[in-house]
């Protein structure tokens, strides 16, 4: 197994749910495509490989690209809020790995949430209304609260609430499988080169097989 090129699918799942989080806030709209890639790894408990959580690392090459532009430097300022989502989704995670008891509940509501995704569509409004209140019940009960910043008039919708709520519960669910993979937040300041190499290295397949 390739760990570098694992994390660098984990770290750009990460960075995808948390530029969707920012797009939804700001524009109360979002790709489909990419916002059914975030539901659908959040039912993937038990993958075989990294890139099964999100059907396939081509679901993941916007995520990859914002990856790359932050990894190459980190002065972006258009990437400031996507930045701050994704540190505070790696900080809730590892929260939330403390709690034995609130990653049951998650895992028991996320199968039943499943079935439901199965008989609508994985972006159907009960779909997300579901996830949404998964969250909020759970990590939405700790101390540190993710501030989402955005248009006011978007952000009180109830469709795009739960949205962004179930983008964020998918970027908790790409920081989990950073973690298992080894990944560490020091990682992001001392192994930079490799995993944008790693990073690289995927757009570069990606594109090669779109063309």
């Amino acid at each position: 197994m390739n760990n570098w090129r694992d994390q660098a699918l984990a770290l750009a799942g990460i960075f995808q749910s948390a530029t969707l989080v920012e797009r939804l806030a700001k524009t109360g709209t979002a790709p489909q495509a990419q916002l059914e890639t975030g539901v659908y790894s959040l039912f993937q408990l038990n993958p075989d490989r990294t890139e099964d959580v999100f059907a396939g690392a081509e679901k993941l090459l916007p995520g990859l690209q914002v990856s790359r532009q932050l990894l190459q430097s980190r002065q972006h300022p258009e990437y400031t809020d996507c930045l701050r989502y994704a540190l505070s989704v790696l900080y809730l995670q590892r929260q939330l790995s403390k709690k034995g008891e609130l990653l049951s509940i998650i895992g028991s509501r996320l199968e039943k949430a499943k079935i439901q995704a199965e008989h609508f569509a994985p972006t159907h409004e009960n779909v997300f209304s579901n996830l949404a209140s998964i969250y909020s019940d759970t990590l939405g009960t700790f101390r540190f609260r993710i501030q989402v910043l955005g248009d006011f008039n978007f952000l009180q919708q109830q469709r795009v609430a739960n949205q962004i709520r179930s983008m964020l519960f998918a970027g908790i669910r790409s920081a989990t499988l950073w973690r298992q993979l080894g990944g560490r937040r020091l990682h992001l300041l001392f192994q930079r080169k490799k995993l944008l190499r790693a990073t690289d290295e995927l757009i570069a397949q990606i594109e090669s097989i779109k063309n």
